[in-house]
């Protein structure tokens, strides 16, 4: 089996259940990541915002891991639901809020069991509710500028190799946008030329997802 076969088993059409120990792990990955990319986060966000993403980012998740034993002594949903309670709880800035909000409609939205579709769906929750708490749409050098398309593609029948490139070529489209929302807003014209600090953290989560699901196909 090829390395992309193993992940559409994963994602494919095959209805399949997440239990708390695979669930744990992809939240571990995930947070390990980003608590990895504390001083590139930082430096992104200096150049047009306050300079405090990369910090929140790792205390957040450095929070989630600590409780990472009775989180996931629960259910799926109920473990995804901590974790984005935890991160409202001790990440500053809009990063909290946004990414809490992304993982407790992940845990609301969660089914009992998955198929491609239902995996689409509840992930489309999930953007769409960190969408309505930011106020914010694609376009405007957001999170949503990876999220929105990464969940679309997913929806569409694209892979895990084709989701990990695409949310790539989505932080990196970001640079020569003007940003409408956030802190950076306030730049006007002088974001154009950076990196939403926010896209860059979500193509990281998506990054470290699609490396669990290879390493643990």
């Amino acid at each position: 089996m090829n390395s992309n076969s193993a992940s559409d088993s994963a994602v494919g059409n095959a209805s399949f259940a997440l239990d708390p120990r695979r669930a744990r792990a992809i939240v571990t990955a995930i947070a390990q990541r980003l608590i990895a990319a504390t001083d590139e986060l930082t430096q992104l966000d200096k150049a047009i915002g306050d300079g405090d993403h990369g910090l929140n980012m790792k205390r957040g998740f450095a929070a989630v891991l600590a409780e990472m034993d009775s989180l996931a002594a629960t259910t799926t949903p109920a473990l995804f639901t901590g974790v984005g309670r935890t991160l409202v709880m001790k990440v500053g800035g809009a990063s909290g809020p946004l990414y809490g909000t992304l993982f407790m409609q992940l845990g609301k939205s969660w089914p009992p069991e998955l198929s491609r579709a239902a995996l689409h769906n509840c992930l489309h929750d999930a953007v769409a509710a960190v969408a309505a708490r930011g106020k914010s749409q694609t376009g405007q050098k957001t999170m949503l500028d990876v999220l929105v398309p990464v969940v679309t593609a997913l929806g569409t029948g694209a892979d895990r190799g084709q989701l990990r490139a695409l949310a790539g070529m989505c932080a990196e489209a970001t640079v020569p946008m003007e940003a409408v929302r956030g802190r950076a807003s306030f730049l006007k014209e002088r974001s154009i030329g950076h990196m939403d600090p926010g896209a860059r953290s979500s193509q990281l989560l998506i990054e470290a997802v699609c490396d669990d699901l290879e390493q643990n196909a």
